[in-house]
């Protein structure tokens, strides 16, 4: 079990070989950096324990599942490698879950936004409820979904991606995201959401850990290019955080 106090919050618990990953912010659980290293490094841990099959990966609350990167760190960059390395904190993630040799599974409870998006897409499969909508808002302000574009893009395709980027303005319900694939399964409320990932991923704990680990192989096949792809998009993303536009957008969207 892990803490972090007013960057937000990270516990693990583990249970009949399955551990449970739980992060935390008071802003909607957006992500500082410092909480998606934490995350990233719990994540590489679990991968060498022996006692862990299945990881179920959540977050705190009733609201946000997820609302993406720290307006307040983004609006604290002052320069290209300031820029580059907070968005490199999206592209370890995301490389962290694609190596892992535990299958993933994301309990999605409410309404993702760009960064959580790109969490729920690297998960090997997913939960969610029908208050569990999605947006890709990051080019209302300025920037764009970059670095979790290879994870999106590859969960529910090019087309589909392409249209949350555009509309970035724009929800797609849970049902939509469950029909392009983003979810495998849309409950009505978290109270039956957890009755289905329990029973799922008991069973799944339940089933040989090698073959498990060697599936988790075959589903990430030809993304070894990522461990270099995301961190050149995350300095796209990290020279344009810089420019006037964005800081004029993410001051605007705070207000609001």
């Amino acid at each position: 079990m892990a803490a972090i106090d007013s960057n937000g919050s990270l516990t693990t618990t583990i249970d009949n070989k399955i551990a449970t990953v739980a992060f935390g912010h008071p802003a909607s659980n957006s992500f500082p950096r410092q909480l998606l290293d934490a995350l990233t490094q719990e994540l590489k841990d679990l991968s060498g324990n022996k006692a862990v099959s299945v990881i179920i990966l959540k977050s705190e609350g009733t609201g946000a599942f997820c609302a993406g990167a720290s307006f307040d760190e983004l609006l604290a960059v002052s320069n290209l490698e300031e820029g580059s390395a907070f968005f490199s904190g999206f592209a370890n993630l995301i490389n962290a879950m694609r190596n892992c040799s535990k299958i993933i599974v994301g309990r999605i409870h409410g309404k993702a936004v760009g960064g959580g998006v790109g969490i729920a897409a690297a998960c090997d499969y997913t939960f969610a409820t029908t208050n569990a909508a999605v947006k890709l808002s990051e080019l209302a302000i300025g920037i764009g979904p970059f670095v979790i574009e290879p994870a999106v893009s590859r969960k529910i395709g090019k087309t589909a991606m392409t249209q949350m980027t555009l509309a970035a303005h724009e929800w797609k319900s849970a049902e939509w995201a469950q029909d392009k694939g983003l979810y495998a399964k849309v409950l009505l409320d978290q109270t039956e959401l957890d009755i289905d990932l329990a029973h799922f991923t008991t069973k799944l704990a339940s089933y040989n850990p090698e073959a498990l680990s060697q599936m988790k192989k075959v589903i990430w096949e030809d993304t070894d290019n990522w461990d270099t792809l995301l961190l050149e998009r995350a300095a796209i993303s990290g020279e344009l955080v810089l420019s006037e536009f964005t800081k004029n957008a993410l001051n605007q969207f705070k207000k609001n």
